[in-house]
């Protein structure tokens, strides 16, 4: 069965553009113009991935992220956005978009981004399915199933991005872990941007699982290689 994206995108001749490039990729592929058909469509469907440019009229695309989120916590977002909306990027990132790409782009680059947000989207609907899928580190646990994250009594409230990298880590307690190492697991093979996008997501999660900076430190900093999570060195 062929993979469904949704294009929501208002500029047409870009929108035709990624509709040609990725039908001839062999995906099923539906676009709208606005951010109000964009949410209808996206209810109707069953989506694999949706290619959302930020600035759409009638609902902008910063907000049907967030939409899309709390319906759908996994499935593939990556932003289309211009090279000065700097704030968008960092919002989208937060809200849970898996990538960006800046306009102009070169297609052949946005192809790539779009085949490794699938093989990681995938990679979680292949996951085994075991009956306790508690990961836990200290009074840091994980449920890969609910996506809970507690510490101690704490909920902790984590963008998809954050979750799958932390999910990583916990997988591989004690195993010293390359920038490279993480961007390839957790954004893709793929992924074209730079390593430093590794260095502030981790910054994202030590900030969320401890807030006040008093609590036993369990993400470790190997100066020169990368991180390590356990819980003391």
């Amino acid at each position: 069965m062929k993979q469904s994206i949704l294009i929501v995108e208002d500029e047409e001749k870009i929108a035709r553009l990624l509709e040609i490039e990725l039908q001839f990729e062999g995906y099923q592929v539906c676009k709208e113009k606005n951010g109000i058909d964009g949410l209808e469509t996206y209810c109707k469907g069953n989506w694999d991935l949706v290619l959302l440019d930020i600035m759409i009229p009638g609902l902008n695309g910063i907000e049907l992220l967030r939409r899309i989120r709390k319906h759908d916590a996994n499935v593939p977002v990556i932003l289309l956005t211009a090279k000065s909306s700097i704030a968008d990027k960092v919002e989208g990132l937060d809200l849970g978009a898996n990538d960006y790409v800046t306009k102009p782009f070169v297609i052949e680059e946005l192809l790539a981004r779009v085949r490794a947000a699938l093989r990681v989207g995938a990679t979680k609907d292949t996951a085994p399915q075991g009956v306790d899928k508690w990961l836990s580190a200290g009074d840091l646990r994980l449920h890969e199933g609910t996506r809970e994250v507690l510490r101690g009594e704490h909920n902790i409230e984590l963008t998809p991005r954050e979750f799958d990298l932390l999910v990583h880590l916990l997988r591989h307690q004690r195993q010293v872990l390359s920038r490279e190492q993480l961007l390839e697991n957790v954004w893709g093979i793929d992924y074209m941007g730079d390593t430093n996008v590794v260095d502030v997501y981790i910054r994202y999660v030590r900030n969320k699982i401890d807030p006040t900076r008093q609590l036993p430190e369990l993400i470790h900093t190997v100066r020169g290689i990368g991180y390590v999570l356990k819980e003391s060195l």
